[in-house]
């Protein structure tokens, strides 16, 4: 058995908004820590039934990127989705959402 880490840092301005966010882990493949400007987390509350989320994103995130992050995300959960239940249809079903997200992103 191992135990792997993944940690965040977050520096905040005077109005608690994401000036910076910085994270590292154990097997992340390089040293110290590297920069980003927007983090998604959703974690499943066993106790509650229930998800809990963190959803952060710096001034410096342009419009254009979060709309890319939007779509990989939705694209990302369609795969895992398929692999934690096995349902290639409603799999299917996200893939499908998440391309008419990318056309209509494409159309403004």
């Amino acid at each position: 058995m191992s135990k792997k880490e993944i940690k965040f840092s977050i520096e905040l301005n005077e109005q608690n908004l994401p000036q910076s966010i910085e994270w590292e882990a154990t097997d992340a493949g390089f040293e110290g820590k590297k920069p980003c400007n927007s983090m998604m987390i959703y974690l499943w509350d066993k106790e509650a039934e229930n998800s809990l989320h963190i959803d952060l994103w710096t001034k410096d995130m342009m419009v254009n990127h979060m709309n890319i992050h939007f779509f990989h995300n939705l694209m990302n959960m369609a795969d895992t989705f398929k692999r934690a239940t096995g349902n290639d249809e409603l799999s299917d079903m996200i893939r499908e959402f998440a391309q008419k997200f990318a056309e209509k992103l494409k159309s403004q």
